[in-house]
């Protein structure tokens, strides 16, 4: 009986304690009405499209023309495509397509990506921002109303055609300087440039390029944002000719066709 008072004791000390411990309860120092952070809205897009089924036959077909001596199977082999190496099809897909026809040779590839945001105070949408700005950086391209430096007159520069030293259409069309190849385009422009009415946002990119002694190749390539998917769609033909040149307009017509397309698919 001795020991009572003393284990009485004991036990008001821990009730003690026990009742003093809200103290270093972070809850316990909240108060009504105080802020609280929350984390930053995922993307609307979880998952991403079959890449190589995105783009319908009719404008493959449209777009890759293949040789009239190719057999059914043959045909059918160069519409399925080739999906592009991807570690994670919810994060990144593509697909490529290769024709060969007796006037030209075309390549047509499309990619998707998902954007997502680690940082918990950064949106999905906020960091795709970024990841689009940085390739329209890439892209160099003119500023609006400006003319792109021309080349000399006669020759090449840097291995590219005369007309600008990237390659690129280097002012608005005209019958005297079209960049889309002699068809003349009026007063269109048909330089690398914005677009509006394509997703979140887009660019166009021009570019014609020469290797050596073989036929000038010229490539699109239309890049739009919607939401954190960033899509990227190239359009590349090479005349059998070396004297051709490619034209601009068509490509870049077909090429933005196809991207609108796309960002419809993607809105559905």
């Amino acid at each position: 009986m001795a020991y009572v008072p003393g284990v009485a004791l004991l036990a008001a000390l821990v009730a003690g304690c026990s009742a003093g411990s809200g103290a270093d309860d972070p809850a316990a120092d909240s108060k009504p009405g105080s802020p609280t952070v929350s984390a930053a809205p995922p993307g609307k897009y979880r998952t991403l499209p079959e890449s190589c089924r995105a783009v319908p036959r009719s404008t493959l077909k449209d777009l890759l023309p293949v040789g009239a001596g190719l057999s059914e199977d043959q045909q059918e082999k160069v519409y399925e495509g080739a999906a592009a190496v991807t570690y994670d099809t919810d994060r990144k897909v593509g697909c490529r397509w290769k024709s060969d026809a007796q006037d030209a040779s075309r390549n047509l590839s499309i990619d998707f990506e998902r954007v997502v945001s680690y940082d918990p105070a950064v949106s999905d949408d906020d960091r795709a921002r970024e990841v689009y700005a940085k390739k329209e950086d890439a892209a160099a391209l003119p500023a609006p109303g400006g003319v792109t430096p021309s080349a000399p007159a006669s020759g090449t520069t840097g291995g590219t055609p005369s007309g600008s030293p990237s390659g690129k259409p280097s002012a608005p069309a005209s019958t005297d300087a079209a960049p889309s190849g002699g068809t003349g385009a009026g007063d269109e422009d048909l330089r690398p440039r914005l677009l509006g009415e394509l997703g979140d946002a887009a660019f166009l990119d021009d570019e014609l390029t020469r290797a050596g002694s073989t036929a000038q190749h010229r490539t699109v390539s239309v890049v739009f944002r919607t939401s954190n998917v960033i899509v990227t769609v190239q359009y590349t033909e090479q005349p059998a000719l070396v004297t051709e040149v490619p034209d601009s307009r068509e490509l870049q017509e077909k090429a933005q066709a196809l991207a609108r397309n796309l960002s419809e698919t993607l809105s559905e």
